[in-house]
């Protein structure tokens, strides 16, 4: 039984999700804004969800940007959904990659997607309840972080990376983009029938 403080988390990807997905995107000039993203985020908080980010970054781990470059970003992101009268609960990054080439982060490591560490830590810090949370990526490893965390649904969307082969057994839905896993979701009964 759900205890009855913990909130459900839209658990999302960004690149490819919120915005255009391109080679390692760390510039704010670099980032766009996918169509529908405002949209689908204010559906997904009007349905009750808490919106986390939760990012796998592996260009610092490889030296191509800094863990300042990504704040940066982060906070001029936080900007534009600010200006829309988005509220995002929390944004979590894994900086590590196994074959990175900068000493710190050139690590096996729980929170690099497919693990599910981001969520998990996301769930202990704000109170969330993960059997009534979804999952909304553009990779198969999105997906098996979800299911590794035990959410309730997990969502891959086609506005970034071209889904793998076999991606969609991965998941419990494939949507266009973010506004359509967002009405997807509200139209689920089972979600309408959380408190």
């Amino acid at each position: 039984m759900a205890s009855p403080e913990l909130r459900p988390a839209a658990f999302i990807d960004r690149d490819g999700v919120i915005n255009a997905e391109h080679h390692y995107v760390h510039r704010v000039e670099d980032f766009h804004v996918l169509p529908g993203v405002f949209e689908g985020l204010k559906l997904l908080a009007e349905a009750g969800f808490a919106l986390v980010v939760v990012t796998n970054q592996a260009g610092i781990a490889k030296g191509l940007y800094s863990e300042e470059d990504f704040q940066v970003l982060t906070q001029y992101m936080l900007g534009l959904f600010d200006a829309e009268g988005i509220d995002v609960a929390a944004i979590y990054h894994c900086p590590h990659h196994p074959a990175g080439k900068v000493p710190a982060y050139a690590r096996e490591c729980d929170c690099r997607k497919p693990a599910p560490g981001m969520l998990l830590r996301a769930a202990r810090e704000h109170g969330l309840d993960l059997g009534r949370s979804v999952m909304v990526g553009d990779k198969t490893s999105d997906a098996d972080a979800g299911r590794a965390a035990h959410v309730a649904a997990t969502i891959l969307v086609e506005s970034g990376h071209a889904l793998e082969a076999g991606a969609a057994t991965h998941a419990d839905h494939v949507a266009t983009d973010l506004l359509a896993a967002a009405r997807w979701l509200r139209s689920q009964p089972w979600l309408r029938q959380f408190p």
